[in-house]
């Protein structure tokens, strides 16, 4: 059975920006309507966890000899992937930069019933805009580009004993979990590479001092020789259907 498609819109503050994209020149050649920027999440993947707060916001920057309407635009992030689809989309507010051209801007605010999509359709969605200029001129860019749309990856860290002595082992533990949409929940990600990081106190930069996989739920456990005080934290780096993820990093005293 198709999933539920999500088409709540609001118009409102931006709250996820999106990436610059120019479209297709052959379409705006035959059609005149030239696409000058479109954004979803500023260029960033969009990341959505389990929480039914989430936003999603998409804006497109055109332009046309005559101008452009504002009563006939539409904007859509969707993706199909089996009998699994789910789609953000709707009217977008149009408002004029000078007398050809308009930036126009979609917030959608997630459903607190159907706010995340099933776990099936993370990955590359298809960014569909829709104008009319006001000679009557169309443009349809046929979905493309693609912007990616990732569940939430999280991550804890501890390092213990607290304090220790220098030269003494450490054991460093965490836990790499991400968002599991059918759900609603966290759930541990396993079989995955995490790199295990060091910041000396006093300083701004993690260093990479090893690398480890996560078990079958998802844990985390290694162990390194205490040589500085300073943080230490896991980092993943994600994959093409979940976020990277930092965790807080955890301080030791070494004495």
């Amino acid at each position: 059975m198709r999933a539920t498609s999500i088409h709540a819109v609001l118009a409102g503050a931006l709250v996820f920006s999106a990436s610059a994209v120019t479209a297709p020149a052959a379409y705006a050649t035959e059609t005149g309507v030239v696409i000058q920027k479109l954004s979803v999440n500023g260029g960033k993947p969009l990341v959505l966890g389990t929480s039914q707060t989430e936003s999603v916001t998409l804006s497109v920057t055109a332009s046309d000899d005559s101008g452009i309407s504002s009563n006939m635009a539409f904007l859509q992030i969707d993706r199909e992937v089996g009998d699994e689809y789910w789609s953000y989309h709707g009217r977008p507010t149009c408002t004029p930069v000078s007398a050809t051209t308009s930036t126009c801007k979609l917030t959608v605010k997630l459903d607190a019933g159907w706010g995340v999509p099933r776990n099936a359709l993370a990955g590359p969605w298809d960014v569909t805009v829709q104008l009319q200029a006001k000679d009557g001129d169309l443009y349809n860019n046929g979905g493309e580009p693609k912007h990616p749309v990732l569940r939430r990856g999280k991550l804890t860290v501890n390092a213990s004993p607290e304090p220790v002595y220098k030269g003494k082992t450490l054991k460093v533990t965490g836990k790499l979990t991400r968002a599991n949409w059918d759900k609603r929940t966290y759930a541990g990600y396993a079989d995955k590479p995490v790199k295990l990081q060091f910041r000396k106190a006093g300083t701004s930069t993690y260093t990479t001092v090893k690398t480890a996989y996560t078990n079958s739920f998802g844990n985390l456990s290694t162990t390194v020789t205490a040589s500085a005080d300073g943080y230490w934290r896991w980092s993943f780096a994600g994959t093409s259907t979940t976020s990277t993820a930092n965790a807080a990093g955890d301080y030791v005293d070494v004495r």
